[in-house]
C-alpha cells in the first residue's frame, strides 16, 4: 500500500489505480524534491564560495552570491504551496 501511494503521488495520480488525492500530495511531494535539489546543488555550494570553505575568485563569489540568493528565494516561494498541499492532503484536499 505504501509503496503504491508512493508511486501515485510522484505519477500525479495518473495511474487508473491511483488514490482519489495523490495529485495534491504529488503536487507537495514535487515541490518538495526541487527544493531538495535547489538546497544540495545550487545553494550549499555556492554558499561554501561565499563563506571562503572552498577557495574562489572574486568574480566566482560574486556569482554564487547571485545564484545562492536566487536558489534561496526560490525554495522560500515553494514552500507556502508545498506545506499547503502535503496538508491539504491529510485534511480533505483544502484548496480543489
Amino acid at each position: 500500500m505504501r509503496m503504491n501511494m508512493f508511486v501515485d503521488a510522484f505519477t500525479l495520480g495518473m495511474r487508473p489505480t491511483a488514490a482519489g488525492n495523490a495529485l495534491l500530495i504529488g503536487v507537495g511531494a514535487w515541490l518538495g524534491t526541487i527544493m531538495l535539489f535547489n538546497v544540495w546543488v545550487l545553494i550549499w555550494p555556492n554558499q561554501k564560495k561565499v563563506l571562503g570553505l572552498v577557495e574562489a575568485t572574486a568574480d566566482q563569489i560574486a556569482k554564487a552570491r547571485r545564484v545562492a540568493f536566487l536558489a534561496s528565494r526560490t525554495n522560500t516561494m515553494l514552500s507556502i504551496p508545498m506545506l499547503m498541499s502535503m496538508v491539504g492532503y491529510g485534511h480533505g484536499a483544502f484548496f480543489i
